[in-house]
């Protein structure tokens, strides 16, 4: 088996993922096409996701999410998305994806749902591959739209809904303007995860942690900056779902092979750092080629990358009993590949 093969085979779990920045380049330009939404600048197709920030990208990605407007487009994003998780190796999915940015052009959250649901049915038919979704509040649209934004989400609520998450620009938008909002989804039986750290300050690892709450933070690359903090989210176990080939163009750190990379740095101080894709195909990547990413340029073994494929199952929203029943048979199948990998080099 080659390593290319290995990384791809292992179990994963896939937990930071934007739908709609998991839209293919071409099936961006045929719906745009379709739903008279002019390209940026005139681009060709293949240059469509070029961006050196995050604030570029974040334009990119807004005219995508205007682009989905029926359900049939929901269906199709969603299963494309998924049908590319399940050929990195992902066997779950906790899917996050943005209601605001499509309510702006008119669509109904119900058609959002329904469109999501039925691609969430057709992975399973196709790949097995069980997925859940996170619902996601812009942090620009402030405290107000986040209560507006949590009204909706407990008026229509499947099961497939397990949390909600905070996204968008993090400055200048604190964890701390979210906490009553955070307080109902919590009481409500919503699971509930924050992006911090990514641009924004160490002090939003903090509060997202101290004052929210949260145990997982999505990215958090600058608690790097504060040792005792590190230690705090350490001791707490705080989950940090990074994903390396963003942080090349949205953050300070642009070099994996870097002894200084934030991700590398946070995994040598014992934190628990999950690794996962964030927009895959505005990032020219995949779940499997993150893994491989990390095995190269952190100098990582297999037995080291079944340790964080098993992170991210632990990690993961599921009931207890059935992730239970996933962490042994992951365990046995990647035992399994490092044998066959370690039996193909002897």
């Amino acid at each position: 088996m080659s390593l290319e093969g290995f990384f791809r085979r292992i179990p994963k779990a896939e937990l930071h993922l934007h739908l709609e920045g998991a839209v293919s380049a071409s099936t961006f330009a045929e719906l745009a096409a379709q739903n008279g939404v002019a390209l940026p600048d005139g681009k060709p197709t293949e240059d469509l996701y070029s961006y050196g920030n995050l604030l570029d990208f974040l334009k990119v990605y807004d005219l995508v999410c205007a682009s989905v407007r029926s359900a049939d487009d929901f269906s199709r994003i969603t299963f494309e998305a998924l049908e590319r998780c399940a050929l990195g190796g992902a066997r779950y999915v906790e899917l996050f994806f943005s209601p605001h940015a499509h309510l702006a052009h008119g669509v109904t959250y119900s058609t959002m749902l329904e469109g999501i649901l039925d691609g969430f049915r057709r992975a399973r038919e196709r790949y097995g591959l069980v997925a859940k979704l996170i619902p996601a509040h812009a942090k620009p649209l402030g405290a107000e739209g986040g209560e507006r934004f949590l009204d909706m989400v407990l008026a229509e609520r499947p099961a497939e809904i397990i949390g909600i998450g905070f996204d968008y620009d993090e400055r200048p938008n604190p964890p701390g303007m979210f906490l009553g909002i955070v307080e109902r989804a919590k009481a409500a039986g919503l699971n509930v995860t924050n992006h911090a750290g990514e641009d924004g300050p160490a002090d939003y690892v903090r509060d997202t942690v101290d004052l929210l709450g949260l145990r997982r933070v999505d990215h958090g690359y600058h608690v790097v900056d504060d040792p005792a903090l590190m230690e705090r989210c350490r001791e707490l176990d705080v989950v940090f779902t990074c994903c390396p080939s963003t942080t090349l163009v949205t953050t300070v750190w642009r070099d994996l092979a870097s002894p200084d990379h934030a991700i590398r740095r946070m995994m040598d101080a014992g934190l628990n750092v999950t690794i996962h894709t964030d927009d895959p195909p505005m990032f020219g990547t995949t779940l499997d080629r993150e893994y491989a990413l990390i095995a190269k340029n952190f100098g990582l073994s297999p037995a080291r990358l079944k340790e964080v494929a098993l992170a991210g199952l632990a990690a993961s929203w599921l009931d207890p009993e059935t992730k239970r029943t996933w962490m042994s048979e992951w365990s046995a199948e990647i035992d399994g590949l490092i044998a066959s990998e370690l039996t193909s080099q002897a």
